[in-house]
């Protein structure tokens, strides 16, 4: 097969046969991932559930009451797909570091040295920010906002039912939601890195950001209690910091 490394005196259509190689790849490790995900059924769903039940590792540093948030199936075909579903996200995830690695192969013939090493900067950084923000949310937020949810009632004569995919789809969407969110340090510094975006601007609208943050976290998190509004906001407007500090080191290097 055609060394990637080497690929700068490739035709166009040779360029096309090294593309449809990685795409390959990608198809056939993720494939692989999400099988293997998909035969850890149990496994699977029982960290995927975990949050539902006072089992939960933050419920119990929180000293919370016992309780478990019943989920119910209303579609004949819902379960299996979700499985299918769960299974591909989970297939995904683990093969996104592999995925990274093929399609940066891909590219870096076409950059020049000092734009790799930022390339590898910027793709990992972001990488990184995103899974954190993902275990952050399962971790922390998602948790506190199922009990609230899934507890919550306008009167005792009125129950609750959660059903499955209401459950799949919030986690999966917060989920992306805070993987994104986490990624404000590596914008910030890529913006800095570009001039576009100062850190005595960031400082003079930080009063502008807290709004920001706050109102972001009660959308994320619609809750009434302020230790979990607080627990919400906190990560987010942590990283807002960190991005000043963050571009304030980068317009510093610029300068020097």
């Amino acid at each position: 097969m055609t060394n990637i490394d080497n690929s700068q005196n490739l035709t166009f259509w040779e360029h096309l046969d090294v593309l449809r190689g990685s795409l390959i790849r990608i198809v056939i490790i993720t494939a692989v991932c999400g099988i293997a995900a998909f035969c850890f059924k149990d496994e699977m769903f029982a960290i995927v559930l975990a949050p539902k039940s006072s089992q939960f590792p933050l419920y119990r540093l929180m000293d919370i009451g016992t309780f478990d948030i019943p989920l119910v199936n209303v579609g004949l075909t819902e379960q299996f797909m979700i499985h299918m579903k769960t299974a591909f996200s989970f297939g995904l995830l683990a093969a996104s570091p592999y995925i990274l690695y093929i399609l940066y192969r891909f590219i870096s013939p076409a950059l020049y040295q000092h734009e790799r090493h930022y390339a590898v900067r910027i793709v990992g950084g972001g990488y990184i920010m995103f899974i954190l923000g993902v275990v952050v949310n399962y971790a922390v937020i998602f948790p506190l906002t199922v009990r609230f949810l899934g507890t919550y009632q306008v009167s005792d004569s009125v129950g609750n039912m959660l059903t499955l995919q209401s459950y799949m789809d919030t986690l999966l969407t917060m989920s992306i939601v805070f993987g994104i969110v986490f990624e404000i340090p590596v914008i910030s510094w890529l913006l800095a890195l570009f001039g576009l975006i100062r850190a005595q601007w960031m400082r003079q609208y930080r009063r502008h950001a807290i709004v920001a943050v706050l109102i972001v976290a009660a959308i994320i998190t619609p809750t009434t209690d302020v230790f979990t509004l607080t627990l919400v906001s906190l990560p987010i407007w942590l990283l807002y910091e960190a991005s000043i500090v963050i571009v304030a080191y980068t317009r510093k290097i610029r300068q020097s």
